[in-house]
């Protein structure tokens, strides 16, 4: 009868062996024993071996095939379940191989762990198939989570010598999802990183910072309405436990900030899209796959998160303002730097090319008509020797650092930020005093004479204008630039650091512009002009400190 549809299968399997084991047991020990001197006994005890496992193939084959058939129609669409019975399935077979195995004999052979290797080979069977057509990185992170933590290091390693013939199996198992892990995030940085086209919604900056802020506020205000029991709108923009590290790779991790208020850009759901695709993919990448082929994914993710943040920067700047693009991008590679801090491992990738110019400069010379006659010559100026020896290409490495790489195009975008503001606050104080330098460089070379007072352009009332409009064009448009600041990067010490040289760049024009008025003007004029003394500019910027 078959064993696998009766209710009584266990009994089948086992019992009936085991209870049949103490009969020929004593008999086995002594044919043992004796194989250890004489030929014919080996032979012997090798042909018990193929019988006892051809049967016990013969038993549990078909009943193995049909309960591993069994789980997945079971667990047809829950890959994650399906791998962890049938491994746990296949681990209580295994175990119990051996149990049974050593009521019949004292001495290993290798044929036991050939049959369960074989047996396994059911499972594996029915599980690739599957594996190689699942596409979401979820499902193929956490295949990896339980064949590599729970199968391989909790099960396999405590019991190395029953499990080992579930090992191979098992490895392979992991060996295939991760290929298929590394193929589909392959793809997924093409398509939905660097291939990814925003939406108006996800530029809609500073829009949905102010909206997010609002939101807070009256969450805030409300709090302060009801009692102090928990309550739904407990909600805020605040981090209960800056204390507790989270392990990268884990979902906290994306999420934990240093500080305590934090803006609406930093909350996980506020991160620009390929932001937040990107940090989530190196998450699931990170206890999966190798730590090489990690390095590589995690450089061409990066990269790839990099150009989408300059493009959408761009386009922010031409929808909104220009320190609209400059500030998001800044926040997000803060976040990127941040974000990739934990990962304990280098971002950096070799590259491999071959440099041709020697061999093309070669080629060259020697399809020169001059150098014909040379082709024969019996010496060292021989043209095929020269074109062998010279023309060989150069194989040359270079290293690409992905934190590096953020690292660059975030001091980039601070120096572009520091310039701009400098210069919307204080150029034309920089233009007027350029053309003074330009004036008493030609004065200096045999150039005319000049009194600056008496030309056109540098009258005192002029000046007095334009030293006017740029210090009402500080005091208007610098709370603007800080309230800009502190909506994207809500972090004082970060804000401090970013504006500091501004502040320093808009006191040395200030600095210079007034040694220029007393080399260039006379008293009257300078009171006519009536520039801003270094005390009143500090007071107006001791704002931003």
């Amino acid at each position: 009868m078959d064993p696998s549809s009766t209710p009584n299968a266990f009994t089948l399997f086992y019992v009936k062996f085991r209870a049949a084991a103490p009969k020929v047991r004593t008999l086995i020990e002594q044919i043992e024993q004796r194989s250890e001197k004489m030929p014919e006994y080996q032979q012997l005890l090798s042909d018990i071996h193929q019988c006892y496992l051809g049967q016990r193939e013969l038993l549990l084959g078909p009943s193995i095939a049909s309960a591993v058939t069994e789980l997945t129609s079971r667990n047809n669409r829950d890959h994650c379940a399906l791998v962890r019975s049938g491994c746990a399935f296949m681990v209580h077979v295994c175990q119990d191989e051996h149990q049974l195995y050593s009521e019949f004999f004292t001495k290993p052979t290798p044929k036991l762990d050939e049959l369960l290797e074989k047996l396994c080979v059911s499972l594996y069977d029915v599980f690739r198939p599957l594996i190689i057509h699942v596409i979401h990185l979820e499902t193929l992170s956490e295949l990896c989570g339980i064949l590599k933590n729970e199968v391989l290091e909790d099960h396999v390693q405590n019991n190395a010598e029953q499990l080992g013939a579930f090992a191979a199996g098992a490895k392979q198992m992991l060996e295939d999802v991760q290929e298929r892990l590394v193929y589909r995030t392959h793809i997924y940085i093409q398509t939905d990183i660097a291939g990814y086209r925003p939406a108006p919604g996800d530029l809609a900056y500073p829009d949905k910072l102010v909206m997010m802020e609002q939101i807070a506020q009256s969450l805030k205000d409300e709090q302060k309405k009801v009692p102090a029991e928990a309550s739904f709108s407990d909600v805020r923009l605040e981090e209960t436990e800056p204390n507790h590290p989270t392990k990268p790779g884990s979902a906290g991790s994306l999420s934990a900030r240093p500080q305590t208020t934090l803006s609406p850009a930093d909350l996980h759901g506020m991160w620009f899209p390929t932001v937040r695709r990107a940090l989530v993919c190196l998450s699931k990448l990170y206890r999966c796959i190798d730590r090489a082929v990690f390095q590589g994914l995690s450089q061409e993710a990066l990269s790839a998160c990099i150009q989408s943040l300059l493009g959408a920067s761009e386009s922010i700047s031409k929808n909104k303002t220009r320190i609209d693009g400059q500030l998001f991008l800044i926040k997000h590679l803060l976040i990127l730097r941040e974000q990739i801090a934990p990962f304990h491992t280098e971002f950096t990738i070799k590259e491999i090319s071959l440099d041709l110019k020697k061999t093309r400069d070669a080629a060259f010379k020697i399809l020169n008509p001059m150098t014909v006659p040379r082709f024969f010559r019996l010496n060292s100026n021989n043209a095929l020797i020269e074109f062998l020896l010279e023309g060989t290409p150069e194989i040359r490495e270079h290293y690409l650092d992905s934190k590096k790489d953020v690292d660059h195009h975030l001091k980039s975008a601070c120096e572009h930020f520091i310039q701009q503001q400098t210069a919307q606050f204080v150029e034309p104080l920089e233009l007027f005093t350029a053309k003074v330098s330009a004036l008493r460089t030609m004065a200096s070379q045999g150039g005319p004479r000049y009194t600056l007072s008496q030309q056109p352009w540098a009258q005192p009332a002029k000046v007095g204008d334009l030293v006017a409009s740029v210090y009402k064009t500080i005091k208007t448009k610098l709370p603007l630039t800080l309230r800009s600041m502190s909506l994207y990067l809500s972090n004082k010490d970060t804000e401090f650091i970013l504006f500091k040289p501004v502040r320093n760049n808009i006191q040395q024009v200030f600095q210079k512009f007034h040694v220029l008025l007393k080399e260039e003007f006379s008293p009257e004029d300078i009171q006519i002009i009536a520039c801003p003394s270094m005390e009143q500019l500090n007071l107006l910027l001791s704002v931003s400190k």
